[in-house]
Formats: C-alpha cells, structure tokens, sequence
C-alpha cells in the first residue's frame, strides 16, 4: 500500500513540476503582450493625415480638399493643405488657399500658416528658370 501511495505522491508532484514549467513559457508571452499593450502606438500616416485635416478645419472653420504635400520630419510631420477659402460661381473663380500645417510624432497639430491664396481655375504661374 506504501508503494502505491508514494508512485501516487510522485505522480502529483511530477505533474506539479510539469505545470510550472509549462505556464513559464506562458508567462513570458504573457509579458510581451503586456509591454506591446503599454508601449505607445505611433500613429500611421494615414490617421496623421486624417487628424491634420480634422483639426485644420476646427481651427479654421474650412475643410480641407486635399493634401498636396506629405513628409515625415525628425520633429513629427510637415504637411501642405488644400482649402476652398471662397465659393464663388462659378467654381473656377472659387478662392483656394495652400496651409503648411505641421504636427508633432503624435499626429497633434502643433502650428499652421497660409503660404499660398490662388483662384480655383489658375494654375501656378511660371517662374524664370523653371521652378
């Protein structure tokens, strides 16, 4: 009876054993999940370009047409914003305006200002020697 109880004393604590070392590799999954959970998640340029535009228009009251320009910088993102800043009809003779807006590597604006005002209809008249 001695020898059954011991093979059973044995087993227990041999499954014992087999569960802590089983749960370890468990534990450190479980820890790089943790740290992937706290770690800051850094914005895609898609949702950099979707909350430039977004704030753009709070700040200003105008939408944002397009974004004509997109660059990733050491300080965050430099952006060049088309905004429709005048309806007029028709729509070609509407006033457009370009916006250098740049936001931090959070994807928060953190400054703009208008560097260009042109009517829909015109494009960008030449300049001596190309540019």
């Amino acid at each position: 009876m001695s020898n059954t109880r011991d093979t059973q004393e044995s087993q227990s604590s041999q499954k014992s054993q087999d569960s802590q070392n089983s749960s370890k590799p468990n534990e450190t999954a479980q820890k790089k999940t943790a740290r992937k959970q706290t770690a800051p998640k850094r914005p895609s340029p898609m949702d950099v370009l979707r909350q430039a535009r977004g704030q753009l228009a709070e700040l200003t009251g105008m939408e944002a047409e397009s974004v004509s320009s997109f660059e990733q910088t050491e300080e965050g993102w430099a952006l060049e914003v088309e905004v429709l800043e005048l309806e007029r009809v028709p729509d070609t003779m509407s006033l457009m305006a370009s916006y250098q807006v740049e936001l931090d590597t959070d994807g928060q604006l953190t400054g703009y200002r208008r560097v260009r005002r042109y009517e829909r209809g015109r494009s960008d008249a030449r300049r001596p020697g190309g540019r």
